[in-house]
């Protein structure tokens, strides 16, 4: 009998692949990304990757002094330092991912112009780059909780990992849409920047989320039930549960520290959000990808 031949697997048009399941089929080529991204971004660099520990502890120095020292809030915020860095962290990785996402597409045009892959692989390289400068800053949050007497909850470190998916998750969905958007009009990677800019004071990594509360007339009203139901937010206040809460100066502060209400529910909206904004994102790409080799 004749050898049985495989049919070669049919061409599909862009648009037309299986999305973000194509990024785990070619997990290979996503390794290859990655791989380029870290070595365009450190190239000729002399510090490489220390500068993850340089920027956020430059940040972390003018916040804390500008907050804490200056404004007091150190008085009023337990462990003040710790409560900073663990929202600083969780925004940094936020900012580095949506950011990066939203220009990978323009940012790779001649690879787009010249072969085909999924193209969806381009936003998630970026967020996976920014996980990379993610894990350093948690090494020295992890330090310096320990230090100042970090005794979590094993619910409370399912709390971290609960608000680290819901940044990657939206991250990923918003980086996909404005991504998309951004092949065809140029503006929207202006416009991430401006909501990038804002992102840091609309959660609470600044200030207490008490002082929301009492400016807007208390923790049940209608806005604060809206500001807790931003996914930064709920991300942010999860991290400080995991990180925050359990260190010695919070357990024997004075005056008990209360955290937001109803906080679990208010994550797993949170991821809710996330996952819609992840689909929405999926579907928008998906319809303007056919267009990116013409318009790039």
């Amino acid at each position: 009998m004749p050898a049985a031949t495989t049919a070669p697997a049919p061409l599909l048009a862009p648009g037309h692949g299986s999305g973000l399941l194509d990024v785990v089929r070619y997990r290979y080529l996503l390794k290859l990304l990655v791989r380029k991204e870290m070595r365009v971004r450190y190239r000729g660099s002399v510090m490489g990757l220390l500068w993850s520990y340089v920027k956020p502890g430059v940040q972390f120095a003018v916040f804390y002094f500008a907050m804490g020292e200056f404004l007091k809030l150190n008085e009023s915020v337990p462990n003040f330092a710790v409560y900073l860095f663990s929202g600083i962290v969780v925004i940094n990785f936020y900012t580095e991912a949506f950011g990066n996402a939203t220009r990978s597409v323009v940012g790779n045009a001649p690879l787009i112009k010249k072969i085909f892959l999924p193209r969806e692989l381009f936003t998630v390289s970026s967020a996976w780059v920014a996980s990379i400068h993610f894990l350093p800053q948690l090494v020295v949050l992890l330090v310096a909780c320990l230090v100042t007497g970090w005794r979590p909850l094993p619910q409370q470190l399912a709390g971290a990992l609960l608000g680290f998916a819901i940044v990657a998750v939206l991250a990923v969905g918003l980086g996909l849409l404005f991504g998309a958007i951004n092949v065809l009009y140029r503006d929207f990677e202006n416009i991430v920047d401006l909501l990038l800019m804002i992102v840091t004071w609309t959660s609470p990594v600044l200030y207490d989320w008490r002082k929301v509360a009492d400016a807007v007339g208390g923790p049940d009203s209608w806005f604060m039930t809206l500001y807790q139901l931003n996914p930064v937010t709920a991300a942010v206040e999860l991290f400080h549960w995991a990180f925050w809460y359990p260190t010695g100066d919070v357990r024997t502060a004075e005056v008990p520290v209360v955290l937001p209400p109803h906080l679990l529910w208010s994550g797993l909206w949170g991821l809710l959000i996330a996952l819609v904004l992840l689909a929405l994102g999926q579907l928008v790409f998906r319809r303007i990808e056919g267009r990116f080799a013409q318009e790039l």
